[in-house]
């Protein structure tokens, strides 16, 4: 196991009726300014439910942010902050209004000329400061409520990139299963997909004699397997609801990456699929994974193997057909989810994949946890999945 720090000060409200609770989450006297996507929450009761928990704060409200959250509506967020002198955020929706919320906080307080600066430069430009934000979660898929990761979509580059800082971890995360119950077959759909590659990407490198890591990972697939199809089948299920959206916080909330190796190419090329054809991040990832298995398959070996026997029960036949196998079962579950796994079926043509090959060529950057993945192979995996 490699050496690691660990530290999460994110506070979790876990379960039914928890969204009151906000009020006693927020300083009092706060300017508070409630963050929302395209009016769900509207309908389902869950703004009703926040508004009147915050009764008593002065209260602004800003909607529309996107599925792929858009530089552009954030930085209109920004001016809001700015015009009100808001010194409390509140994210309500799923993983994309929390990323836009993060970057809000940072980009609102960033003193250069453009806070993507975050994105194009990051690790070298970093925030230093952040308004204070807090979520209540209605989505469960990405783990935005208890991380420091935000992604971000530029349109008019046909960018999406990402950024992280612990100044914008949430202060605190309301996590109630009960949102799930109004959400339609593809976002819980998705919300599977995305939380299990998440973990994969941790998952799914080399091994480093890290049982324990392993067997959290395993545990989180093996109920996103049980649970998912529940939580599809029947929205009502209040304790597959909860399970899954536990799933989805535990995937990408720090814990099993500790002292582990990982990869997150696969979200990385997912990530230009978005850019430039606007398609779900969940789906994109259940294109790029079964390519990234099948090309990487020497590299990533041993963890292959390990995950077809412990998680699809494959023990039989050689090396090969062994990962044969286990990307058949793994792209055999995606699609039992109503998630397609090639690009002819998001209509992406292979022109797309020049562009998405130079755009890596032009960066200069190799992923994977090796970083061996050059615009080459990211070429190769991509048409494995025509």
């Amino acid at each position: 196991m490699k050496n690691f720090e660990y530290k999460n000060p994110v506070k979790i409200i876990f379960g039914k009726g928890t969204i009151p609770k906000v009020a006693g989450e927020i300083p009092e006297n706060s300017r508070v300014l409630m963050i929302y996507g395209g009016g769900s929450i509207k309908r389902n009761g869950v703004y009703d439910q926040v508004k009147n928990a915050l009764k008593n704060f002065e209260l602004f409200e800003f909607g529309g942010i996107e599925a792929n959250p858009h530089y552009e509506t954030c930085i209109k967020a920004m001016e809001v902050v700015k015009a009100n002198n808001i010194d409390f955020l509140l994210s309500v929706g799923g993983g994309s209004v929390i990323d836009a919320t993060k970057f809000i906080a940072a980009g609102a307080l960033y003193e250069g000329e453009d806070p993507w600066d975050f994105f194009t430069q990051r690790f070298v430009i970093e925030p230093k400061a952040a308004i204070p934000l807090g979520a209540v979660l209605t989505l469960p898929a990405t783990g935005s409520e208890m991380n420091w990761n935000s992604v971000v979509s530029r349109v008019s580059t046909q960018e999406k990139l990402a950024f992280g800082s612990p100044l914008v971890m949430p202060q605190f995360s309301v996590l109630d299963p009960e949102c799930v119950f109004s959400l339609p077959d593809r976002q819980v759909a998705n919300g599977v997909v995305d939380a299990f590659v998440h973990v994969m990407e941790q998952y799914l490198t080399y091994p480093v004699n890290s049982p324990l890591q392993d067997r959290f990972a395993e545990g989180i697939l093996h109920t996103l397997i049980e649970e998912g199809p529940k939580v599809l089948a029947n929205r009502n299920d209040y304790d597959s609801a909860a399970n899954f959206m536990w799933s989805a916080t535990m995937a990408l909330n720090g814990l099993i990456a500790l002292g582990v190796p990982s990869d997150w190419a696969t979200h990385m090329i997912g990530h230009e699929l978005t850019a430039f054809h606007g398609i779900d991040h969940a789906r994109t990832l259940a294109i790029v994974l079964p390519g990234m298995m099948n090309i990487k398959r020497h590299n990533k070996k041993d963890k292959i193997l390990q995950y077809g026997e412990r998680i699809w029960g494959i023990n039989q036949g050689t090396d090969d057909e062994r990962i044969d196998k286990t990307i058949d079962k793994t792209v055999a579950f995606f699609k039992s989810l109503g998630v397609p796994c090639t690009l002819p079926e998001y209509d992406v043509p292979a022109e797309t994949i020049q562009k998405i090959k130079e755009r890596f060529k032009t960066r200069g950057s190799k992923l994977g946890e090796n970083a061996d993945i050059d615009y080459n192979q990211v070429e190769e995996i991509l048409t494995d999945r025509l």
